[in-house]
């Protein structure tokens, strides 16, 4: 049960664009939930999935299953929506330096309201030069969230022959994701 004030971020709006004209295949179960150490939101994950914060940057959380993984960077208070999904958007797996600089798009900054927050999501490719878990071609969704008291950013990554082969990846990804829940400020 989610307390009052709480928003659950519905399937509908995360997997629209990752599932158009497909049949989703069912979502693992997903038997983890965590917090943030903030308490301003939880998030699910499957079996045997790992969660801790990203080395260097206490203040962000990641959750790894294998080869998917997604990233949760929070800040209190509302920011600029369009200036933080740029930012959001910059979250990679390497340094800038490390990677291709072109970045192809699958579909960039759609968006709207949801609930109390407004939201903007984009999927795109990057080449990293070095291997990461062993690939270099990933697919990284980034949605934002910018409401109620809070800014919230989830960045998904899949390496992209994965995302391309896998439904099952697809849906695992694309469960965690929807699995968040913000709470509101009263």
């Amino acid at each position: 049960m989610r307390p009052a004030g709480a928003v659950l971020l519905a399937a509908s709006l995360l997997s629209g664009p990752a599932w158009a004209g497909k049949k989703a295949p069912p979502a693992p179960p997903l038997v983890g939930e965590h917090e943030h150490p903030s308490g301003a939101f939880t998030f699910r994950t499957p079996e045997g999935w790992t969660v801790g914060p990203l080395a260097g940057r206490p203040d962000v959380i990641e959750a790894w299953g294998g080869a998917l993984g997604v990233r949760f960077v929070y800040q209190p208070g509302e920011t600029g929506l369009d200036s933080m999904h740029g930012a959001c958007m910059l979250e990679r797996l390497a340094p800038p330096m490390d990677m291709d600089p072109r970045v192809v798009y699958e579909y960039d900054f759609l968006g709207g309201p949801f609930g109390d927050a407004r939201a903007l999501d984009s999927a795109f490719a990057v080449r990293y030069d070095k291997p990461i878990q062993g690939h270099r071609a990933w697919r990284q969704r980034t949605l934002t969230l910018v409401g109620g008291g809070h800014t919230l950013c989830l960045s998904s990554y899949v390496p992209a022959d994965l995302w391309k082969r896998s439904p099952e990846a697809r849906a695992a990804t694309e469960a965690v994701l929807s699995s968040v829940t913000l709470r509101v400020r009263p």
